[in-house]
């Protein structure tokens, strides 16, 4: 990003210091926007909070979206978006929905392409290649390439663009996040705002409050992450965003540890006493306002970021199931063993590689709490993973269920995955048994 950014952060850097500086009058000009009528309800958080798929009613339709760029008439205004829509797409599974919001100066095509940090890695900050078709993507255009927010128009649009969707696509309304760097980061913000039941989660990332907070006293799953050395929009403010949902969620107020000046490294904290479904995390970085850091070295890197995983981490630990066929109320005392099928892809790049592993149940029987065993080619390390738990790092590795993925009922499958080094050797895992049982391999 370092060529790229250098050819228009000059002027994107004043613009943003004078909003920084007057981020709170700048909330002047934002209006609280009537709520979505269609989806946002009180079922759909209580289902966010148990862990149960909400469809929409473009579930079981043929779509006439297709993957690409969009316009539609919004306050009065052309608006435009660019939609990935999943290899294989199946109009009868609810997918989880991402919005990736640009940066002051950047374009959707930016977040749709990653082209400013690195072309296809960093496509939505990351995560297109962490979701290995489990998500829809959306990349909005804001208007002057940022998100001003004024009378709420941009608000309003993502509601038009959610109602279009949920017309079309089959989208798990409880599985709803935003994600944005510097000016999208105060998008996604302003969306915790005025969307907390809308939105599960958001990933906020160097922000000021510069597109408004209309509302602001709801709870939402929340995720700051912050560079110590920013000049542009201070941690500061990071921090005070922070805090709000700090209160919101209910936890127990901290000042969360951040790496020292000078270290190249980041830290993560998970704050304590939050209410049930509503977590909120602090990742601190040692650099500046970049996108995509990473340790040991200054600068962006798509490769090498530590942020996709923590924030797909994130988001994922609230990944719902679809309903299944009803258990056996009257089940056999030892029920066959279920069978099952993993499916691996792997994404590696000099030392490092993330691997994404899909677990069918194909049995007949619901799953009730699973280990996956399977074992690491020589040479691959795990140094952090999702959706399970990892043990040992190396060798004959065990991945464990977690309290929201425990069950797996017939013909459903849950998604895990894992970041680890490697020394030259980047094959995917192998020899994977369910419970003691063999699985297949896809």
């Amino acid at each position: 990003m370092t060529r790229a950014r250098s050819l228009l952060w000059s002027p994107v850097l004043a613009v943003l210091l004078v909003l920084g500086i007057g981020g709170t009058a700048l909330g002047s000009g934002h209006v609280a926007n009537p709520p979505l009528t269609a989806s946002g309800s009180a079922a759909d958080s209580a289902a966010a909070i148990t862990g149960t798929a909400a469809d929409t009613p473009g579930c079981g339709k043929n779509p006439t979206l297709r993957s690409g760029n969009h316009t539609i008439q919004s306050g009065g205004k052309s608006r435009s978006f660019i939609l990935r829509i999943p290899d294989g797409y199946d109009p009868n599974h609810p997918y989880r929905l991402v919005f990736g919001f640009h940066w002051l100066g950047a374009t959707s095509t930016d977040v749709d392409t990653g082209r400013t940090v690195e072309t296809g890695t960093w496509a939505y900050y990351g995560l297109q290649r962490l979701a290995n078709n489990s998500t829809i993507f959306v990349a909005p255009q804001g208007l002057n390439n940022g998100w001003a927010n004024t009378g709420g128009e941009d608000i309003t649009f993502v509601d038009d663009m959610i109602r279009l969707l949920d017309a079309e696509l089959c989208i798990d309304t409880t599985q709803r996040f935003a994600l944005g760097f510097s000016y999208g980061a105060a998008m996604s913000y302003s969306l915790a705002c005025s969307r907390a039941t809308v939105f599960r989660a958001v990933a906020v990332q160097n922000g000021g409050q510069l597109s408004g907070c209309s509302g602001g006293n709801q709870p939402i799953a929340y995720l700051g992450v912050h560079g110590i050395r920013d000049t542009v929009l201070n941690i500061s403010g990071g921090r005070t965003m922070r805090d709000r949902f700090v209160r919101n969620n209910g936890c127990t107020p901290q000042n969360a540890p951040e790496p020292a000046q000078g270290s190249l490294t980041h830290r993560v904290t998970t704050y304590s006493g939050c209410a049930e479904g509503y977590p909120v995390a602090w990742a601190a970085f040692d650099e500046g306002h970049i996108a995509a850091p990473q340790d040991g070295a200054p600068g962006d890197s798509g490769s090498r970021t530590w942020l996709p995983q923590e924030v797909w981490k994130f988001f994922t630990q609230f990944e719902t199931s679809e309903p299944g066929p009803d258990p056996d109320p009257d089940p056999e005392p030892e029920p066959e063993p279920s069978t099952c099928e993993v499916t691996a892809s792997v994404n590696a790049w000099n030392t490092g590689l993330t691997a994404n592993l899909t677990l069918t149940n194909t049995g007949t029987a619901p799953v009730d709490g699973w280990s996956l065993a399977f074992t690491l080619p020589g040479g691959q390390n795990i140094v952090s993973g999702w959706n399970a738990d990892y043990s040992p790092t190396s060798g004959r590795v065990t991945a464990r269920s977690t309290s929201h993925n425990a069950t797996i009922a017939p013909g459903a499958s849950v998604r895990i995955g894992f970041q680890a080094t490697h020394t030259g050797d980047t094959a995917a895992p192998a020899s994977y048994a369910l419970n003691g049982t063999a699985c297949d391999s896809a």
